[in-house]
């Protein structure tokens, strides 16, 4: 029995002495291309990883004169407060309601938009409408805001002036509720529609124009290529980007809602990230803020975890 143990132990020390030799030498093999990871694995190393341990936050009732370590434990204190809180249930349903929009109008839209693209043979129209496309990307939201503004106030917007001309009553589009969510959404489509759409063009430019002539030659028409050729090329990729989105579902753009939100609007576009700005920072509830944000993660990451499992099960791929 103690020969066998024995045995066991050298076969697991001789395996790990094999496999740290084989590290090592791919290390000296590929030394320069680690070389230039180097930068990227130390950025997320200072500004990703470490900053995990101030995650005890959440778990602290926290003290700005204390300091990190001194403050006083409050175990899950805080994550209950957040549950229990008057406004839980309403900012938990605006920011999925927000965030399924989104996903449902946001993640379809760049997907059409290089479709429809990759179709347009004249080259110099192509590359305008991709610029036009794109630009709103690089705007701010207090920029976008500020269009919005000149597109869709009550008394001189460009809308509501169109709609008098033709005889109808101008819409609050900014401050009316019923509004807020299609405003919201259409304007995060609008910013980010070209930018989206330029991965899907490139995922479009690596399909073999082979499969295309060969669909041609077997009498498929547009719409049969489309769904035949196109769609399979290019879903691996609209599968990774649809689990990278799944991450963010309670991120439902505080920059944006932020800018468009009003005392007239506010119930029904208050996320949970607008709640913690209020109670994080102008109540300075960090413990609390940290808890919510914590929170967030963990359901991110799950929804990741689900996402990956379906992927993997009903296009054979994992990420």
């Amino acid at each position: 029995m103690q020969t066998k143990v024995a045995a066991g132990a050298g076969t697991r020390t001789i395996g790990f002495s094999s496999s740290l030799k084989s590290w090592i030498k791919t290390m000296r093999r590929y030394k320069t291309m680690y070389l230039l990871l180097l930068p990227a694995l130390i950025y997320f190393a200072v500004f990703k990883y470490i900053p995990m341990a101030g995650i005890v936050i959440a778990f602290k009732d926290y003290n700005m004169v204390l300091g990190l370590w001194d403050s006083p434990w409050a175990g899950l204190r805080n994550f209950k407060d957040f549950i229990n809180g008057v406004y839980f249930w309403d900012i938990m349903e605006n920011t999925i309601v927000i965030s399924l929009y989104k996903l449902l109008f946001g993640f379809s839209a760049p997907i059409v938009l290089a479709l429809l693209l990759n179709e347009v043979t004249i080259q110099r129209f192509k590359r305008i409408v991709q610029t036009i496309t794109y630009l709103p990307h690089f705007l701010s939201w207090v920029i976008v805001y500020g269009l919005m503004v000149a597109l869709l106030a009550p008394g001189d917007g460009l809308i509501n002036m169109l709609l008098k001309e033709n005889g109808w009553s101008p819409v609050a589009f900014l401050t009316d509720p019923a509004w807020a969510r299609a405003v919201i959404v259409m304007s995060d489509i609008w910013k980010d529609i070209g930018w989206g759409a330029i991965l899907y063009l490139a995922a479009l430019a690596g399909i073999d124009p082979s499969l295309y002539e060969a669909a041609r030659i077997d009498g498929a028409s547009k719409w049969r290529q489309l769904w035949h050729v196109t769609l399979p090329g290019i879903r691996s990729v609209v599968i990774l980007m649809l689990i990278l989105k799944l991450s963010h579902i309670l991120d439902a753009g505080f920059d944006q809602i932020f800018m468009f939100a009003n005392t007239f609007n506010q119930e029904k576009i208050d996320i949970i990230d607008t709640w913690v700005y209020r109670e994080g920072l102008q109540r300075l509830e960090i413990g609390l803020a940290t808890a919510v944000g914590l929170f967030k993660s963990v359901v991110g990451f799950g929804l990741v975890l689900v996402a990956n499992k379906l992927a993997k099960k009903f296009d054979g791929q994992i990420w």
